[in-house]
């Protein structure tokens, strides 16, 4: 992982930081005057809850913090949208309390994180479930498919036009320009990033010689920082096409993803099959819930290129006060109503009934103060 300069930050000045960049939200700052709700048995705390990471559970972090705080008077959220890899290495450092993360923690920051972490370790416990759209600017075209191998070689410039016969083949009703194909990725190291070079390594053969990382791996044509600001990259230039975070892509021409015979289009039902089909990480602690996604599913109807976002919590926090605040906001995080009302905002897939509680009885395990 590439060194941060969010890691520099002492806890205090990256409090005022994230008072002035996100603010606290407020219980109307989503969904207008209607107020996002709440489970009647909700555990509110007093005090500050600060976190850090995935821009990806940005606006799903905007309706959670909504809702808790409006039905928690005495309690505030500051979460900063800077990127996964700034916010694991904000909590490996603890300038944070929790980490938003669209990549589990490695073992190498996971042994990092056991020093702040009172030596009991850190917990990754995934809590938003979204596809990763391939997105595009082309005038007149609003869907194309795209195989795996034909998207690698896109973004490698392998493919440089967009009426190159390996795009027209796949789109024999579309009208494609003679126009150059503007890739744009991550400028920052972010989870987006990883989950879909991972979707390339494990999909595209040669034509993808590369290893999955955060950071992207070769020199970007066109660069944005975090998920909107390669929204805003596509939507502006011409010809442009990028990767980003499904609630980030409202309104933008996607890709049809090549699975096995056919091509799938984006949804969050389609994204969800591949969460059932994956596995839990192997050497996971008992209460760490890192997933092995299989992107390579040739599953019919599933969508492959997701992004599973977690919440880095500390299994034991030196302080007793930190470990009851995390626990009450991803608490409401896992509820019923915090899925839901995530998923009518962002489009994400809720989590299953069975899976938060498998969930929830491990956040139950978080203490502190010890």
């Amino acid at each position: 992982m590439l060194p941060s300069t969010y890691r520099r930050m002492p806890a205090i000045a990256l409090l005022g930081a994230l008072a002035l960049t996100t603010g606290c939200g407020s219980d109307n700052a989503v969904r207008g005057n209607d107020p996002v709700p709440v489970p009647a048995d909700l555990e509110c705390v007093d005090g500050t809850v600060t976190g850090s990471g995935s821009s990806a559970q940005e606006k799903a972090m905007q309706v959670w913090i909504a809702g808790f705080q409006g039905a928690c008077d005495d309690a505030r959220v500051y979460y900063d949208s800077i990127g996964s890899g700034g916010g694991r290495s904000q909590f490996i450092d603890g300038a944070v309390a929790f980490a938003g993360s669209d990549a589990a923690l490695d073992p190498a920051e996971a042994e990092e994180a056991s020093r702040r972490c009172t030596d009991a370790g850190a917990i990754n416990i995934p809590v938003y479930v979204v596809p990763i759209a391939v997105v595009f600017n082309l005038p007149g075209v609003e869907s194309l498919n795209m195989g795996p191998e034909t998207i690698a070689r896109v973004f490698t410039g392998a493919i440089t036009d967009w009426n190159d016969p390996e795009i027209a083949e796949a789109n024999p009703d579309a009208e494609l320009p003679d126009l150059p194909i503007a890739p744009v990725s991550r400028s920052d190291e972010s989870g987006t990033t990883e989950n879909f070079t991972a979707y390339l390594e494990a999909t595209a053969g040669d034509a993808w010689p590369y290893e999955h990382s955060g950071q992207w791996p070769i020199p970007p044509a066109e660069a944005g920082q975090g998920n909107s600001g390669v929204a805003q990259a596509v939507e502006s230039g011409g010809g442009t096409i990028g990767y980003l975070e499904s609630s980030h892509a409202q309104g933008m021409s996607t890709v049809k993803v090549g699975v096995g015979d056919g091509f799938v289009e984006l949804s969050p039902e389609a994204a969800a099959g591949v969460i059932a089909a994956s596995p839990e990480r192997e050497g996971n602690s008992e209460h760490d819930h890192a997933l092995d996604l299989d992107y390579a599913t040739s599953e019919t109807g599933v969508y492959p290129i997701v992004l599973v976002s977690y919440e880095i919590m500390c299994q034991t926090y030196p302080e007793a006060s930190d470990a009851s605040a995390v626990k009450a906001f991803v608490n409401y995080i896992l509820s019923d109503e915090g899925q839901q009302a995530a998923s009518e905002e962002t489009g994400s897939a809720p989590l299953s009934p069975e899976v938060r509680e498998n969930l929830v009885a491990s956040v139950a395990t978080v203490d502190g103060g010890r």
